[in-house]
């Protein structure tokens, strides 16, 4: 089956009403709801490239879904209807249509929520870094002589602030994140979130795979309700291993991840200081990202990218 072309959703926009574009959603006013629409945007290092990976934002939105409805702790979630062929949405071409396809959620308006909610089951990324300069991540004191990549006795809830386009994500103290969004929300979110994860985790590896850490949004239903929103537990906002090859690496090492970091890995080779504008990226390199993508689908799912 031949997927729509989706470049028509990489710089252009849909005849709706622009409420915000990130690095790699765009969302549209759509009468009391919101349309997310995810394209097929690359980011890394903070940077938009100008070349997309295709395919990737249906397996993004592709990958919500399957989670939400696997996961009873995703309850609630901010889908309405994910069906773009019934949704009314005015002048929308055709081809448009047929890009959204896949790739598009019609979700409740929600006052989101100012923190990431971040999970790490592992030691590895920006927290190896925090362990090998402090001995702690995020605050959270471990043992001495961990190497990276080891696996931590429990997952560690490590709130963040969100960032504009463009600036990083920092971390933040549990105690800063109950002065954002108070006691009980604070403690509700890292309870769900660590809760995420746990089912989320065992789910994985029952398909062969390691959920090594992720990032979850929230927001509040005008009645205070917490729920969730935005995407779960994608390989953008996750970092996902092979469990045999997990098994099989040395300690002190990580193996490959589903996700960008093939990306990062090239970028880092090439004499770029990580600013606008970003270097082309060359064919193969988007290529081998997409296969990663896909194979991530099919793995959990047990079928192949659908349209």
């Amino acid at each position: 089956m031949t997927p729509p072309p989706s470049d028509i959703l990489m710089h252009s926009d849909l005849p709706l009403t622009r409420l915000h574009r990130g690095k790699v959603r765009d969302i549209y006013a759509l009468g009391e709801q919101l349309l997310f629409v995810a394209s097929d945007r690359l980011s890394a290092f903070d940077v938009v490239f100008n070349e997309g990976i295709p395919d990737k934002g249906r397996v993004l939105t592709q990958v919500s879904l399957f989670w939400t409805r696997q996961l009873a702790a995703c309850q609630p979630y901010h889908l309405v209807s994910a069906d773009v062929a019934a949704m009314d949405l005015g002048g929308v071409g055709d081809a448009q249509r047929a890009a959204l396809a896949g790739r598009t959620m019609l979700v409740e308006k929600l006052e989101m929520l100012p923190v990431e909610c971040v999970v790490r089951g592992y030691l590895v990324g920006s927290g190896w870094k925090d362990y090998q300069r402090t001995g702690a991540v995020c605050g959270h004191t471990l043992p001495a002589g961990m190497q990276n990549g080891d696996r931590l006795d429990e997952p560690l809830f490590t709130p963040a602030t969100k960032a504009e386009l463009g600036a990083h994500d920092e971390n933040i103290s549990f105690a800063a994140m109950v002065d954002l969004v108070g006691a009980d929300s604070a403690e509700a979110l890292r309870r769900r979130s660590l809760e995420i994860f746990a089912q989320g985790a065992a789910l994985a590896r029952e398909r062969g795979l390691v959920l090594v850490d992720t990032k979850l949004e929230f927001g509040r239903r005008p009645d205070g309700t917490l729920v969730l929103g935005d995407e779960v537990l994608t390989p953008d906002s996750s970092r996902y291993w092979d469990l045999q090859a997990a098994q099989a690496t040395p300690r002190g090492q990580t193996p490959p991840s589903f996700d960008k970091q093939l990306v990062r890995d090239y970028l880092e080779g090439l004499d770029w200081n990580k600013a606008p504008p970003p270097p082309p990226l060359r064919g193969d390199i988007i290529a081998r990202a997409r296969a990663r993508y896909l194979d991530l689908v099919e793995r959990l799912t047990g079928a192949p990218l659908t349209w």
